[in-house]
């Protein structure tokens, strides 16, 4: 049998394992990537551990990501979670999508999304959760940036790689960080010195839109207006300033934050996709438990690729072959997390496990 997992850390995590000190309640973080459709393949992974009830046992665990990282960690604080999880996978892989939609047009269909499987009188048990805390990820666009105009919003963007390439930091004049979240304070990285942004409690009244926001990819999707009890302003796609890992999410020395990824590359913004040498600092990566799959999964799924936007204009013409195409590369992750589950309980996880390079 091909194994179908690679598990790396960073070298706090990578010595803790080594010497066998690693328990599943050291992990109080979960990162979900933003990426649009490469969070099929993490389903089985979530899935195996939201129904084994292993994280979040002995301290609440923090459920933080931007754009579809967000998305299915709303549905681990719904009082059915592993249904409303399969019916966001329904209705996702369903989305419509032609060459000529508009973005406010495909904003409807992130809505419809939201709506289909978050029901309004499941966001008081959600944002009371008394085992998983949220972090929504968002991006409050300033100036151009905050245009819907494409010309002058796509001008905007261009500016603001251009500075993004000169310095990470450049990235606030153009974005602000806005980070929703639940549970009584706010999340211990953002009470960091150097964090740049401000935080913002989830409320019945804000948590859908604030989900649409982090999903709002600049050119493709309307941003959001003025969401209730933030800083009025354009919020749009949170994976502008944080795509992957950018900083350290678990707070104590001996804590863990755990990352499903679809790669082992690790891109710290969206804008930093064609910046090879751009990595996140090393305290973002010193506590990180990151699991990834193997080539031999990667090759065993349709057409030898991860699910991706571009499927949305390949398949324009056949949207049938891309829905079966999607829920075969589902069927294909579905053991996922059952074998990160039998390395950690065998043991094996100390042999397997690779440092970060």
């Amino acid at each position: 049998m091909n194994k179908l997992l690679h598990v790396k850390a960073g070298k706090a995590v990578y010595e803790m394992i080594k010497d066998g000190n690693f328990h599943l309640n050291q992990i109080t973080a979960y990162f979900g990537a933003a990426g649009g459709p490469r969070w099929l393949i993490a389903s089985g992974f979530d899935r195996t551990l939201m129904m084994s009830g292993l994280l979040g046992r002995t301290k609440p665990l923090l459920l933080v990501g931007a754009s579809s990282g967000a998305l299915r960690f709303a549905a681990w604080l719904l009082p059915e979670a592993e249904e409303s999880y399969h019916r966001l996978m329904e209705v996702y892989i369903a989305m419509p999508y032609t060459r000529t939609d508009t973005p406010r047009r495909v904003q409807d269909s992130l809505i419809e999304i939201i709506n289909a499987y978050i029901e309004d009188d499941a966001l008081p048990f959600a944002i009371a959760h008394p085992h998983y805390r949220l972090a929504i990820i968002t991006a409050r666009a300033k100036n151009l940036i905050a245009a819907e105009i494409k010309g002058i919003q796509w001008f905007g963007l261009a500016l603001c790689f251009l500075g993004n390439l000169l310095d990470r930091n450049h990235l606030f004049s153009f974005l602000e960080r806005v980070v929703f979240y639940t549970g009584v304070k706010p999340p211990l990285f953002t009470l960091k010195p150097d964090f740049q942004g401000q935080y913002v409690p989830l409320k019945e009244a804000n948590f859908k839109h604030a989900l649409l926001a982090s999903a709002a990819i600049p050119l493709i999707v309307s941003g959001v207006r003025d969401i209730y009890g933030a800083p009025p302003g354009v919020y749009r796609d949170g994976g502008l300033i944080d795509y992957h890992i950018s900083t350290r999410y678990a707070a104590g020395t001996d804590e863990v934050t755990l990352f499903f990824h679809h790669q082992e590359r690790l891109i710290p913004g969206w804008l930093d996709r064609k910046l090879k040498r751009r990595l996140p600092p090393p305290e973002a990566t010193e506590n990180l438990l990151l699991v990834y799959p193997t080539e031999a999964f990667l090759d065993s799924l349709p057409g030898g690729k991860v699910p991706d936007r571009s499927d949305f204009i390949t398949y324009s013409g056949d949207p049938e072959t891309r829905k079966k195409r999607w829920w075969e590369a589902v069927k294909k992750a579905a053991p996922l997390g059952e074998e990160f589950l039998e390395l950690f309980f065998s043991g094996k996880i100390r042999e397997e496990i690779e440092p970060l390079s």
